[in-house]
């Protein structure tokens, strides 16, 4: 192509400006490169919380790409149209995008990448959110991994390439075509009041990033192995909602979780299978696209579990008024922070699938509205390993005890002061936070008495889950 000629590079959850391949392969075109988004159906099908936590994103590419005499290109409508027009307005002669790899993605992808080329458009896609593509990681007969644990193996000691480092020159063009207004997409419309308690709580853009990875290598990590299992202090990296907009890269973390291995950081290697859960989330949903949607695992399709989102018992674990502590504190930070802690999250999905005998999905979509670091193959992946159903999956007969759980991981009660206001004389402004946060519909005050009891019992829900497992065979 010629060196005049623009290049349109398609943002998607790549919003950074250090190692991004397909930023880097626009550059090699010659021209000038033009930044674009779309706001696309796969946008607006977003839930309430992770498309506000986009248009934060968006906000702070927006003010970097400014700052360095570029811009951000924003439009709305189908991807394959919008590019088009761009192409048509610029003159551009090539698009570069980085891949994506759940189902929606792929055929959104690839019949832009088919319709593209049939117009005689340059195409490229390039690596960056992944560290190891699925198709290029199989067990020895060629199939897919089912089970982490050999995954870990075979990627453990595979060499991942280096970071690129930070671009220096844009290269803006001299004229740039029309962009909608950020503000005009009003992209946390679904957030209502809970935006304004939510933000403090978003580590957002890549240089916040970058400064949260070098703060949990300068000490965190080190005690990773055992503070990561611990709701009640700050010992996770908190990098989930970073990697899931790409505003920082897998490979950034992979380097320097591996740093810290060689300088015998402790936790570096727990933090690191960590990553490659993610990797496997990924690898799963490219190989088994039903995980998304269906249970991976068919022999649970007749399980009688509710479908009912709206019962009595899961309005209850909704509103983190379920009367099991750990259950209710959790899902109040879920409110106030738009995150849950890893532990937390294996609990409240396991008090619902198991105690209340409620179907994974109602609660997958509940926290695909609700979580700022949402992440299409994290959460169905975790959702199906806590109820049964999954790859990899958590044993249908291991059902949490939340009680339990609690004093062995909160045992001075830092989690639950931390996010429950009844029955304390002087609540913490994170627990008040909460009656800020919710839907004022939900009726809910600080002056409410905490439930009596459980709105199912811990022995009761158990027992009536192993029933129901015995009856069937999985």
């Amino acid at each position: 192509m010629s060196d005049t000629k623009p290049t349109l590079l398609w943002l998607r959850r790549d919003l950074r400006l250090s190692d991004h391949p397909a930023w880097v392969a626009a550059l090699e075109g010659g021209g000038p490169v033009i930044p674009v988004f779309i706001h696309d159906g796969a946008v607006e099908a977003l839930g309430a919380a992770p498309k506000w936590r986009l248009g934060l994103a968006l906000g702070k590419m927006v003010q970097t790409l400014e700052a360095r005499g570029s811009r951000l290109i924003l439009r709305r409508g189908n991807a394959l149209d919008v590019l088009r027009d761009l192409l048509a307005e610029t003159g551009a002669e090539a698009v570069h995008w980085s891949r994506l790899y759940d189902p929606d993605a792929i055929e959104r992808d690839t019949g832009v990448k088919a319709a593209l080329k049939e117009d005689g458009v340059q195409t490229g896609s390039h690596i960056g959110h992944l560290m190891f593509e699925p198709w290029t990681v199989e067990t020895k007969d060629g199939g897919y991994y089912k089970v982490y644990t050999p995954m870990w193996r075979s990627v453990k000691d595979r060499g991942v390439a280096a970071p690129l480092k930070a671009l220096d020159d844009l290269r803006p063009p001299k004229n740039w075509p029309a962009s909608d207004a950020l503000v005009d997409w009003h992209m946390g419309a679904g957030m209502n009041r809970g935006a304004e308690v939510c933000l403090s709580y978003q580590i957002v853009g890549e240089e916040a990033a970058q400064d949260r990875l070098a703060w949990f290598m300068d000490g965190p990590i080190n005690d990773y192995n055992t503070a990561r299992d611990r709701p009640g202090i700050d010992g996770t990296s908190g990098l989930a909602e970073n990697l899931a907009l790409g505003e920082i890269s897998p490979a950034q973390c992979w380097h320097a979780g591996q740093r810290a291995l060689h300088d015998g950081a402790g936790g570096a290697e727990p933090w690191i299978k960590e990553l490659v859960w993610r990797e496997f989330a990924y690898h799963l949903i490219y190989h088994t696209p039903r995980i998304a949607t269906r249970n991976w695992r068919e022999g649970w399709d007749a399980f009688p579990w509710n479908e009912d989102g709206a019962t009595p018992e899961v309005m209850a674990w909704k509103q983190g008024r379920t009367g099991i502590r750990f259950v209710d504190a959790a899902m109040r930070q879920m409110y106030v922070t738009g995150k849950m802690h890893n532990r937390a999250r294996m609990i409240v999905a396991s008090y619902l699938t198991k105690h209340l005998m409620t179907h994974w999905r109602v609660g997958q979509a509940w926290f695909d509205q609700h979580l700022t670091d949402w992440d299409i193959a994290s959460n169905a992946m975790g959702w199906q390993w806590a109820a049964g159903s999954g790859p990899d999956a958590s044993p249908y007969f291991r059902i949490f005890n939340p009680e339990t759980q609690l004093v062995k991981f909160d045992a001075k009660g830092n989690y639950t002061a931390a996010w429950i206001v009844e029955g304390h004389n002087a609540p913490s402004e994170t627990a008040l936070s909460y009656f800020d946060a919710v839907p004022r519909s939900w009726g809910l005050s600080p002056d409410d008495a905490y439930p009596r009891s459980p709105i199912v019992g811990l022995s009761e829900g158990r027992q009536r889950a192993l029933d129901a497992y015995r009856d069937r065979s999985f």
